[in-house]
């Protein structure tokens, strides 16, 4: 049997590994009620998430109302106490992602998560779901201080530093947005990206290696690569 092409393969989480969108919707909600705004429908937050928490509830401030007047740390502060309260609460895998996971497993592939998300929430919401032992490293967009979040390449490529890999070892990663894709271009990784996430711009404009609509296309399409 010949053997898997990659040694390594790293995913992004919100609207990629994970469906987060009612969690995260929930806390932008409460935040959006502390000032006095109307609530969001969830189907509608699944368009604002992406580069992380901080970035949701701007562009939610944008949509309903902007931000005079009102102090951003302090209301992202409520956001993010509300969502690692209730963090786990409806997110989930998407569908064929226990299968998927188990098949990498099964090549011997060593699993990783490359987030924006604050590394703490990340850690939190991976030990709730009991996926955290089936990671090698997980990484958040603050592991390594301001400046380095997704599109910068620094966190895939400390992915690959903490795999044992060289520089353009047999690494892949697996994302939904133009952050995702970015990352993977600017450090020299294959991507693949999953039509089904919460992408900022139509998928087949991501300029991702392979595109998948189901994650049991995902192995199949990483052969491929």
């Amino acid at each position: 049997m010949p053997k898997f092409p990659f040694e390594i393969v790293g995913f992004d989480l919100d609207g990629t590994l994970l469906d987060t969108h009612a969690d995260l919707g929930h806390a932008l909600n409460h935040a959006l009620g502390l000032i006095g705004r109307d609530p969001l429908p969830l189907r509608q937050v699944r368009g604002l998430i992406g580069g992380g928490g901080r970035k949701m509830m701007e562009r939610a401030l944008d949509l309903t109302g902007g931000a005079p007047n009102i102090p951003p740390d302090a209301l992202y502060a409520q956001l993010i106490a509300y969502y690692e309260a209730h963090i786990a609460t409806h997110t989930s895998l998407f569908p064929g992602g226990e299968a998927m996971l188990a098949g990498l497993e099964a090549q011997g592939v060593r699993l990783a998560v490359v987030t924006n998300k604050l590394e703490h929430l990340a850690r939190r919401l991976l030990d709730e779901l009991g996926l955290s032992p089936r990671l090698y490293t997980i990484l958040g967009g603050d592991t390594l201080g301001p400046g380095h979040a997704k599109p910068a390449p620094d966190l895939l490529l400390e992915m690959v530093a903490r795999g044992g890999l060289s520089a353009h070892g047999r690494a892949a990663y697996v994302g939904d947005s133009s952050f995702d894709t970015g990352a993977a271009r600017a450090a020299h990784l294959p991507c693949v990206a999953v039509s089904f996430g919460f992408s900022d711009r139509p998928v087949a404009e991501l300029g991702a290696d392979a595109v998948i609509d189901h994650f049991d296309e995902l192995i199949p399409a990483l052969e491929r690569l």
